[in-house]
């Protein structure tokens, strides 16, 4: 497998995620899934959450936002901009939470990388520079809970 040089190589490893998964299904539908509205409203949220509200301009330099809402009620507003958009095979954007006055907190960066293992396909997720380990930590709780619904999800397109 050839390797490639990190988007972020100039992070603390303990300030950056790495999460690896392997999903069965072809890598332009789980593109799709990441990159389409209609499915990442379905899945891009940790277990019980819903997406009452998203959107997104899909292509370099658009802006996108979703909101979450944990089965309590409490609000989770995120947004970014795409950075780089590689067909089926890269996607690189900004994710930044939105605090109570409207801008954003802290960025940090999410590469996505999308490759094909026969008929299945291992999407590489890498966020960083976390401002702390509690944050990524917290990150890895919730990114691992939304590949696990996209894994379910993916059936169903």
């Amino acid at each position: 497998m050839e390797t490639r040089k990190s988007n972020l190589t100039e992070a603390p490893a303990d300030r950056t995620l790495v999460l690896t998964r392997v999903f069965d299904a072809p890598r332009h539908l789980v593109f799709e899934a990441w990159t389409k509205k209609e499915h990442l409203d379905q899945w891009c949220a940790p277990h019980g959450f819903t997406i009452p509200h998203s959107k997104g301009d899909f292509r370099t330099g658009g802006a996108w936002e979703s909101l979450m809402i944990r089965p309590d009620g409490e609000k989770f507003p995120v947004s970014g901009v795409y950075k780089e958009i590689v067909q089926d095979q890269l996607l690189v954007f900004t994710h930044g939470w939105i605090e109570d006055n409207g801008k954003r907190d802290y960025e940090t960066t999410v590469t996505v990388r999308f490759e094909s293992e026969g008929a299945k396909t291992k999407v590489t997720l890498e966020q960083a520079i976390f401002k702390s380990i509690e944050s990524r930590d917290g990150h890895q709780g919730g990114w691992t809970e939304c590949l696990e619904r996209l894994a379910d999800y993916l059936p169903k397109i």
